[in-house]
C-alpha cells in the first residue's frame, strides 16, 4: 500500500527502507506514452470507453515515494503530490492508493494518532496543511479514485517506545506494544487494540469521501529467524476456545477484517474495502487447494491472514494479490498464481486486480527476465485471458516517475491507448 525489492523473498519488508531512500522526481519527468495502434483520439476519434483498474501505490513509510524527504515545506510536499497525480493521468491510470496511516500515525488531523514523522521529521509536529484532504480533492478534480491505505499494526520501525511522539497511544497502553523484529506492533489478539485501531482508520472515512479502504500485506508481522512474537498473555486471556494458537491468530484477523468491512459500510455506504495481500496463500505442497507453488512464506501460515476466505465469502470488495514474480519464476510462476487468484475469485462478488512489481523492472539485482522491458507488458496480455481480472496495480509511484527500463511507458502504450473508469 511503497515497500530495496518490496518482496524479493517475502522478508523484505517495505518498513525496512531508509529514510529518504530516493526522491520521487518532480512534473514532467514521466514521459506521454505513445497510444499503441495508430492516432490518438480526436474530433474524429473518439476514445473508446472501457473499465479496468489501473492503480498505483503511494507509498509515505520511509519516504519511499512522497514526501520526497520529510521536513520540506508544506508547498514543496503539495507540488510533489500534485505531480504524482497528474503523473498518474498521464500514463492513463484512474486510481491512486495513498498510504495514509504507514506507522500508527496520521497524513490528516486525527484525534487518535499524532502527525506522520515522514512530513516533518517530528512525529506529532502539524505539518501545516491537510494532505490526506488535499489528496483526495485533487485527485477527484483530475477523474482520479483515491484510496486510503492504512498499516493496520504497525507502530514504529524501530523499538524505543521513548522515540515516539510524548502523545502516541502505544505509550499511554505500553501493554498493547509488542517488539518484534527490530519494530514496534500493536498485538492482534487484544480486543481492545481492534476496537482502537479500527476507529482510529474509520476517522478518516468520516472525514473525507475517499473511493475505498485499503490494507497491504502486514497483518502479523512476516516471521524472523530466531525470534517469537510474544503474545503470551493474550493467547491465555483470549485464546481458550481455540485448538491452536495459529488458528486464534488467523481468528483475530479476520475479525479485524469483517469489522473494518462493516465499519466502512456503516460510516461511509458505498466506499469499498480492498487488501493487496502477500501472492502465496498457501502452496500446494501443504494444502492441495493451494497454488503450484514454493515459496518460502504462506499467508496463512506465517501471517495468520486466510486471504483465500476473505475473496471467497466475499468479506472485501477487491483483493489485489502482489504477484511481484516474472513469468515463469521457478519458485512462484507468475503465469500459474494469476490462474489461481482466478479460480479462487469465480463466483464471488470478490473483484480481482493483479499487484504488479514495477520497481523490479530493469534492476540488476533482478532476475534477467527483468531485465527485459517488455516483460511488465507481458503480464498484462497474459491476465488478460482471464475475465476475473479486472485491472492492475504498480508498485509504486516512484518507480513510475522513474521508469529506468521504460517497462511503465511500455505498459501504456501496449495497453492503455484510451482511458479507462475503474470497476465499481
Amino acid at each position: 500500500m511503497g515497500r530495496l525489492t518490496r518482496r524479493a523473498l517475502a522478508l523484505t519488508a517495505l518498513s525496512a527502507l531508509a529514510p529518504g531512500a530516493a526522491a520521487a522526481r518532480g512534473a514532467g519527468s514521466a514521459p506521454t506514452p505513445a497510444p499503441a495502434g495508430g492516432a490518438a483520439p480526436g474530433p474524429d476519434r473518439p476514445p473508446r470507453s472501457t473499465t479496468a483498474m489501473r492503480g498505483v501505490w503511494l507509498a509515505t513509510v520511509a519516504n519511499r515515494d512522497w514526501p520526497s524527504r520529510p521536513g520540506r515545506t508544506a508547498a514543496r510536499q503539495r507540488a510533489e503530490l500534485l505531480a504524482h497525480l497528474d503523473r498518474a493521468v498521464r500514463y492513463r491510470l484512474n486510481t491512486v492508493i495513498l498510504q495514509v496511516r504507514p506507522t500508527a500515525d496520521a497524513l490528516w488531523p486525527s484525534p487518535y494518532e499524532p502527525w506522520s514523522e515522514y512530513l516533518t521529521g517530528t512525529q506529532g509536529r502539524d505539518p501545516g496543511w491537510d494532505p490526506l484532504g488535499t489528496a483526495v480533492a485533487e485527485a477527484h478534480a483530475r477523474g482520479l479514485e483515491l484510496h486510503a491505505w492504512f498499516n493496520p499494526y504497525r507502530i514504529a520501525n524501530h523499538t524505543d517506545p521513548d522515540r515516539l511522539a510524548a502523545s502516541h497511544p502505544a505509550r499511554a497502553h505500553p501493554g498493547w506494544v509488542v517488539p518484534y523484529g527490530g519494530r514496534l506492533y500493536y498485538n492482534p489478539g487484544l480486543p481492545e487494540v481492534r476496537a482502537f485501531v479500527r476507529e482510529a482508520m474509520l476517522d478518516a472515512v468520516a472525514r473525507y469521501p475517499v473511493d475505498a479502504v485499503h490494507f497491504d500485506d502486514y497483518f502479523y508481522p512476516y516471521p524472523v529467524a530466531g525470534q517469537t512474537f510474544d503474545d503470551d498473555d493474550a493467547y491465555d486471556r483470549h485464546g481458550g476456545a481455540f485448538p491452536s494458537r495459529a488458528a486464534w491468530r488467523r481468528d483475530n484477523i479476520d475479525r479485524l477484517v469483517r469489522e473494518t468491512a462493516a465499519g466502512v459500510r456503516r460510516v461511509r455506504p458505498g466506499t469499498r474495502f480492498g487488501i493487496s495481500p502477500f501472492g502465496v496463500w498457501r502452496n500446494a505442497s501443504t494444502d492441495e487447494r493451494g497454488s503450484d507453488t514454493r515459496a518460502g512464506v504462506e499467508t496463512y501460515d506465517d501471517l495468520y491472514a486466510d486471504t483465500r476466505t476473505w475473496v471467497r465469502e466475499h468479506w472485501i470488495d477487491y483483493v489485489v494479490p502482489q504477484l511481484y514474480w516474472h513469468i515463469g519464476d521457478p519458485a512462484a510462476d507468475y503465469a500459474g498464481l494469476v490462474a489461481w487468484w482466478a479460480a479462487v475469485a469465480e463466483g464471488t462478488g470478490t473483484d480481482l486486480y493483479v499487484g504488479e512489481a514495477l520497481y523490479k523492472a530493469g534492476a540488476a539485482a533482478e532476475a534477467s527476465a527483468w531485465q527485459d522491458p517488455v516483460e511488465l507488458s507481458r503480464h498484462l496480455t497474459l491476465a488478460a485471458r482471464y475475465p476475473r481480472v479486472r485491472g492492475h496495480v504498480f508498485f509504486a509511484a516512484r518507480d513510475v516517475a522513474a521508469d529506468p527500463a521504460g517497462a511503465m511507458a511500455r505498459v501504456a502504450a501496449d495497453h492503455y491507448p484510451w482511458p479507462a473508469t475503474p470497476p465499481r
